[in-house]
């Protein structure tokens, strides 16, 4: 049946399209909670938007798309199921109790806040109110499709055209050298933290 569907989907569905929902999946994935694919599926498809391989209004409306409904699902099995989870007895149950009412207290004062900064599922397990989650969720969805998207769309071959005349191993170093620089200020800072204040 698997091998049915691949076939017919692969012959009435063009490739580009083919894009599209795979954009549309990782958002969806992402804004649900799984870490990682949404991101990095959305700076590469308005990349080869770009480049003239894909047009940037399909990439921004299908990452859009894919959030929002990726918010919506992972808001409902916070709601259904997290709460639940958290408060089941077990390993850690004191501790996850006191995450609950501490997270009840933020929602409450700071609750659009709380929905920006917090994972879809966690405002399901606090409950945030269904009016206020959609449209915080969704207008949240849009900023991040539109800023990434056109971000990317128009950022992206540059850098990419700069790393291509450097050359890949000029590149790394590059990269190399601001993780060191990175590691030296944080190991800078922590020893300044550490030492003893006359």
């Amino acid at each position: 049946m698997l091998i049915l569907a691949l076939h017919v989907f692969r012959d009435h569905v063009s490739t580009a399209q083919i894009d599209y929902i795979a954009l549309a999946l990782g958002a969806f994935a992402s804004w649900a909670g799984v870490p990682g694919p949404g991101e990095p599926l959305l700076i590469a498809a308005a990349i080869v938007a770009a480049r003239h391989k894909l047009d940037i209004t399909p990439v921004l409306l299908w990452a859009w798309v894919g959030a929002t409904a990726g918010g919506m699902f992972g808001w409902w099995v916070g709601r259904v199921a997290g709460r639940g989870v958290m408060t089941a007895p077990g390993p850690l149950r004191h501790l996850r109790l006191r995450a609950v009412e501490r997270g009840e207290e933020v929602f409450e004062r700071l609750t659009i806040i709380a929905i920006l900064l917090a994972p879809s599922w966690v405002a399901g397990i606090h409950r945030a109110g269904t009016v206020v989650y959609l449209i915080t969720n969704a207008l949240s969805a849009l900023a991040w499709s539109v800023g990434i998207g056109l971000g990317a769309y128009y950022l992206g071959p540059p850098v990419i055209d700069v790393i291509d005349d450097v050359g890949t191993a000029t590149g790394i170093a590059l990269g190399v050298l601001v993780l060191v620089g990175i590691a030296f200020e944080v190991r800078r800072r922590r020893r300044r933290r550490l030492e003893p204040r006359s």
